[in-house]
This record gives C-alpha cells, sequence and structure tokens, in this order.
C-alpha cells in the first residue's frame, strides 16, 4: 500500500481528481459524504500513507493501522466508480491487521517495547488471514461457475495477447481461449485456496498462483493486486518460515536481519495448556498433567470475532437479495462479491438527451460532461447520482426544471448490443432505492444467447474491411442512427422479430421480416422500430470506405517507397512524392509534406517504426524505462503533497510562485515528452484519422 498510494489510490494526480471549485459530479456511497478541499485531500492521503508506512515497519502500529483504515475507507467510500474487488481487499486486510498482533517480529515496537518483542502471535491472526485469502480465489472461482465464462465468452479477447503465443503453438486460438483462460481460471481459482493450504501441494501451488498473477499484472491495469496476492502467498506456510530462510545467510549478514533464534516469549494474546505435577504417596516419581487453558475475555472475544468474520465474509457476496437496486447486470454491489474479470463489456451507443421542463426545448449533451468517469454508464445508482448533478448544473446554462434520458447499449459477453435502461424514463425524477429493485433497468435479453455461435460463423464470412454491429431491441422502441458519411454500403439485415425502417429525411418507412435487409443512405439520420411483440434482433454490415480508400493508397505509397530505397523506381517522382525519400529520422518540420495522404502516411511510418523499437528494446532498457516512468509519477505525488502540506501550514504563495512550483512537479522525462507513451501501442491503427 506505500507503493499503491501514490498511484492506484491517486497521489500523483489528485489535484486533477479533486478540482476545488469546479463542477464536477461525484459519486460516493452516500449522498452526503463530500471531498475535503484539495489541499486537506493531500493531508488524507498523507496520514493514509504514514499509516500504511507506520504498519509496514511496526512503528506505532495500533495508530498507524487507525490512521491508514481512517483515511482509506473515507477515500473508498467517497468514489464509487474507483472501486473494485481488489481495492475492497485492501481495506480489509487493513481492517484486519488492527486487530492483530502484526508488530512483533523484526518491528521498530519490538525495539522499543521489550516486552512484545519476538512474542508468540495467536493463531487466529493466521485464520483470518488465511481465510481472506482463501475466500478471494475460492469465491471467484465459484462465481466462474456462470455458462457464459464456461463456454468461454468472458474473456475470449485475451486470447489474442502475446502472453498466450506460447500456447498458440499447440492449440487454434479458440481452444487457447475455452481451455487455457477459461478453463485454466475456473480451475485454478476454485482449487489454489485448498493446494496452498497442504504441505504436499503448496510447492505447486505458489508456483502456478504465482505464474498466475505475473501474467495478470501484463494482461489488466489493476495496479498492485498481483503483486499484493504473490506476498499473501507465504501466509499458508508454517508461520516460522521467516527463521528458516533468514537462518540460511552468512553469519556477518544477520546483523541487519530479522532474528532466527527460535526462542520466543510468551504473549498474553495466545492462550497456553496449564501443566501440573501430581505425585503419588506410594512412588516417589511425579506425572505431569495437562489441564484445560483458562481462556479470558479478550480470548473469548477474538473467538466470537474470528467466527462471526468469516461467516459475514461467507455472506456478503450472496447478499443481493439485500442491495437490490445495485444489480445492473452483476449481482449486488460489485466491489464486494469477488466476480473478478467475469464480464467483459462494450459499448456502442450513448446518448443523453435533457428537455427543458419550462419551455419544452430538447437538446443533447456530450457523454460524460461534467464527470471524470466513465463507469455511470452501467450502474442504476450512479446514473441517478449523475443524473441529479445534472439537473442541478443545467440551470446554469439557463436550462429550467431540466429532464434527463439516457439511452445507452450496451454488450455483455459478446451478446446483442441491447438497452441497458429505460430511455423512456426521466432518471431525475426516477425512483431508486438500494433495497427494491431498478423498475427502469431494462432485462439482460439472456434467451438471445445462443446467437453468439451464429455471430461467429457471419463475422468469419466477412473480409477484413466489412464491419459488423449486432443490435436487439425491446418492442415499442426504436434507435436513432446516423450513418457517417465515410460509412459506404450500409446495409440492416433482420434476424429476428419485424422492424419498421424511418429515414428520416425523405419521411419514408419500410417494414422488414426476418431474413430481410435493405441498404440505409449515407450522411442521414434513420430510426429503427421494433414492432413485433417480441424483441427484434437485426445487424448493421457496412465498409469505412474512407479507411480503406487509405489502406489502399498506403500500400500504394510503400510499395512506391521500397522501390525508391532499393533503387528499382526509375520514374521521376512529381514534388508531392519526393518526401517519401526522404531518411525516416528526419523531423516532419524538415521535410517539406504538401500532400495530406504523404503526411499521413510518414506520421504512421514513424509511429511504426517507434513501436517496433520499443519492442526489439532489450529488458535492461525496458526496465529503465519502466523505472523512469515510475519515479516520475511517485516524484509528482510527493512533490505536489509538499506543496498542498506548505499551503496548510503558512498559506498560498503568490500564483507565479505556485504556477513554478507546480510546472517543477509536472516535469516529464525527456523521452516522454509529448506523451509519447499514450500515442505508442502495440497495435498501428489509423488514430490520427
Amino acid at each position: 500500500m506505500v507503493i499503491d498510494i501514490t498511484q492506484e489510490r491517486g497521489l500523483s494526480h489528485l489535484d486533477y481528481k479533486y478540482l476545488d471549485g469546479a463542477p464536477v459530479c461525484r459519486f460516493p456511497l452516500f449522498n452526503l459524504l463530500k471531498p475535503l478541499p484539495m489541499d486537506w485531500m493531500y493531508l488524507v492521503y498523507v496520514v493514509m500513507f504514514l499509516g500504511a508506512l507506520g504498519i509496514m515497519f511496526g512503528c506505532f502500529y495500533r495508530l498507524s493501522c487507525l490512521m491508514f483504515i481512517s483515511s482509506y475507507w473515507y477515500v473508498f467510500f467517497l468514489d464509487k466508480t474507483t472501486w473494485n474487488n481488489h481495492s475492497y481487499l485492501y481495506g480489509l486486510i487493513g481492517f484486519q491487521l488492527t486487530l492483530m498482533d502484526a508488530n512483533r517480529y523484526w518491528s521498530i515496537d519490538g525495539l522499543r517495547r521489550p516486552s512484545i518483542r519476538n512474542a508468540h502471535v495467536p493463531l487466529w491472526n493466521y485464520t483470518l488471514l488465511r481465510t481472506q485469502i482463501f475466500l478471494v480465489y475460492f469465491i471467484a472461482g465459484v462465481k466462474k461457475l456462470d455458462a457464459d465464462w464456461v463456454e468461454g465468452y468472458s474473456m475470449s479477447y485475451l486470447a489474442h495477447h502475446w502472453l498466450f503465443d506460447p500456447f498458440k503453438v499447440i492449440l487454434p486460438v479458440e481452444l487457447v481461449s475455452l481451455l487455457v483462460i477459461h478453463g485454466g481460471g475456473l480451475v485454478l481459482d476454485l482449487s489454489a485456496g485448498y493446494l496452498l493450504f497442504f504441505d504436499a501441494t503448496r510447492p505447486y501451488a505458489i508456483f502456478f498462483v504465482s505464474y498466475f498473477h505475473c501474467m495478470n499484472s501484463q494482461l489488466f491495469s489493476i495496479g498492485m493486486f498481483p503483486y499484493t496476492m504473490l506476498a499473501t502467498s507465504p501466509l499458508f506456510c508454517y508461520f516460522n518460515w521467516p527463521r528458516r530462510f533468514f537462518s540460511h545467510f552468512p553469519a556477518f549478514c544477520r546483523v541487519v536481519l530479522p532474528f532466527t533464534s527460535q526462542e520466543m516469549q510468551p504473549s498474553s494474546s495466545c492462550v497456553y495448556p496449564e501443566v501440573q505435577s501430581t505425585s503419588s504417596e506410594r512412588s516417589e516419581t511425579s506425572t505431569s498433567v495437562t489441564k484445560a487453558p483458562k481462556m479470558r475475555l479478550k480470548h473469548k472475544l477474538a473467538t466470537i470475532f474470528t467466527i462471526i468474520y468469516i461467516i459475514e465474509q461467507l455472506f456478503l457476496p450472496y447478499s443481493h437479495f439485500i442491495t437490490q437496486g445495485y444489480n445492473n447486470w452483476t449481482n449486488g454491489l460489485y466491489g464486494y462479491s469477488w466476480d473478478m474479470m467475469v464480464h467483459s463489456r462494450s459499448h456502442q451507443h450513448v446518448k443523453i438527451t435533457y428537455k427543458d421542463g419550462k419551455t419544452g426545448d430538447i437538446g443533447y449533451l456530450n457523454p460524460g460532461v461534467f464527470t471524470q468517469s466513465r463507469r455511470w454508464k452501467d450502474h442504476g445508482d450512479m446514473l441517478k447520482q449523475y443524473a441529479t448533478c445534472l439537473s442541478d448544473l443545467l440551470p446554469g446554462y439557463n436550462i429550467t426544471d431540466p429532464e434527463i434520458y439516457f439511452d445507452i447499449w450496451v454488450s455483455i459477453n459478446e451478446r446483442f448490443q441491447q438497452r441497458i435502461f429505460d430511455p423512456r424514463v426521466d432518471i431525475v425524477k426516477a425512483d431508486w432505492s438500494p433495497f427494491r429493485p431498478n423498475m427502469w433497468l431494462m432485462p439482460l435479453l439472456v434467451d438471445l444467447s445462443p446467437w453468439r455461435t451464429k455471430f461467429q460463423e457471419i463475422e468469419g464470412s466477412l473480409d477484413n474491411q466489412t464491419e459488423i454491429v449486432f443490435i436487439a431491441d425491446f418492442p415499442g422502441l426504436h434507435l436513432e442512427n446516423f450513418v457517417s458519411e465515410d460509412l459506404g454500403n450500409t446495409s440492416i439485415n433482420v434476424l429476428q422479430g419485424q422492424v419498421k425502417v424511418e429515414i428520416v429525411d425523405e419521411k419514408k418507412n419500410y417494414s422488414l421480416q426476418s431474413g430481410e435487409q435493405m441498404k440505409v443512405p449515407a450522411g442521414a439520420y434513420h430510426r429503427v422500430h421494433t414492432v413485433s411483440e417480441n424483441p427484434s434482433c437485426y445487424m448493421y454490415i457496412y465498409v469505412n470506405t474512407t479507411e480503406a480508400a487509405l489502406h489502399e493508397n498506403f500500400t500504394k505509397l510503400l510499395e512506391l517507397q521500397e522501390r525508391i530505397r532499393n533503387g528499382t523506381e526509375t520514374e521521376p517522382l512529381p514534388p508531392e512524392l519526393q518526401p517519401l525519400a526522404a531518411d525516416d529520422d528526419q523531423d516532419e518540420s524538415e521535410v517539406n509534406v504538401t500532400d495530406p495522404i504523404v503526411r499521413l502516411f510518414l506520421k504512421r511510418q514513424r509511429r511504426m517504426k517507434e513501436v517496433q523499437k520499443r519492442r526489439e528494446a532489450g529488458v535492461l532498457e525496458k526496465l529503465e524505462r519502466f523505472a523512469v516512468k515510475k519515479y516520475y509519477t511517485i516524484r509528482r505525488g510527493f512533490l505536489m503533497t509538499a506543496i498542498a502540506m506548505r499551503n496548510l501550514a503558512v498559506g498560498l504563495p503568490p500564483m507565479e510562485q505556485l504556477t513554478r512550483e507546480v510546472a517543477f512537479a509536472n516535469m516529464k522525462a525527456p523521452q516522454a515528452e509529448g506523451n509519447q507513451d499514450e500515442r505508442l501501442k502495440d497495435e498501428v491503427g489509423h488514430g490520427e484519422l
């Protein structure tokens, strides 16, 4: 957590997250919970950081634990958009450590207080931590006993990642997805806790879970979670493994290493059996009798707490009948259910419509306006908070008593794109409660799930330039869509049900049955009305003609460039193509490029060369790049914190000085200038369009 606070917890970009005075919509657990002024938020993070540091060193341990969990849970509850399972896990472990004796071995408190130095730790401490990690694995596996996961639809896109290239040598991509990613993930989660528990299987379990977490660190942007789980594996070993491990070091190193002596002093937190000597009158010998230990109140409370906590952790992931208002195609509050990477989503269409309650004027908002998060699109509780916030902000833009309507289309686990919320409901006035079902949440069309096999067949029959989108809609609703002029030959094919296609400009309607299709004009709006009694299913098939033409031009320019460089091009080049003969290392400003297609081509060539260079970089170079990036991230966090603490202590300096200080904190590594890391992706596309 000492490392994590500067990154996933957000210390390095805290000033971007908590903008003082800016009209920002936030998503706290309780609407009354507000962020402090920005400088005070930095102080909260200082408290959290010092608490984590104190826990790590075992320094003023109880105080450090209280500092950490109070600030951590405040930040956690302050923003639901950052909720995930591992953030919840960090808070739980922090809470558990507050009640444990985790400062008995190699701690600063042990140096300060000889009475606790090298003392026994009660077994319930280990039991609680081991059970918590066991549940993280096991319940995540139980949650994967879902039809979508077992059939290989949840994370199929991962099969194309380079990490799975070794498996593709012997298996096709489809089987890598089904057997390795989905099957392997299910088996590992269900069995990891048991395998870690037993001595005979623990070495194998540690190997496989370590490999699993190292892969996760490359597959997902989940911060410190893989490294946290790596650090928890030794919890399942014998409690004295550090002593045995450090005893193998040379004697001169042991001065700075933890104790290796097995002599430990008793602790008042532990219960010891009482031994009583008895002697017989006829015999001079005495025997020892072990009596039941005496349980003090603190021991009984520790036992009760352990049992209650474990029961509560078993109950919460299945408590969805309580928090019914949070159900949005996933069960209950995502943050405590251990539904880790069980679902993949894609959003095809997001529209926010407002209506002036006084004049009746209708307008549209840019999706995501006044907020820094995108998770509101998938959660009814956040959508309600977002709509309420928008209704409070829009009167400042001469919109009175606004009504807010959301039309959001989502595909979950490769299903049809479908609405998640009712677009006819004004969310500002809509009723929502965490304890009642969300009535304006549209049901997931699970009856249409078998179509996914047909999707794969249809997509496999198309060429590389043809795109396809599968749509399902409810009776009585319609999809309003605009076909860009870049998209040529766009057609609608009805797969099931009956629809009416309305061409807005032509004011004409066309009825389509299952199996029928029609072309829709480019550069114009149309509406697709579902007129059948059951949900309709249809698909858009289109070609991005602009990108196809650009790709064709790029191919011709690449062939011409190759001929120029190998000397086989004998025809003189026209002025607009002469930049193709320039050196790749020349800057764009040094080459007079007049043709926009040639400019895009050269820009793409430079990007591809830089990507290739980064891919082929050695291990040391990659490690250096990683270390430099982390250094500047952590550096910014600490410098901005120092500025905030100075502001709280002595007040704000002149604006010129503050500007210089922030500019110094924002300093980037030389090779990262111009957001190079963000521009250089593994797969080079045509983002410049």
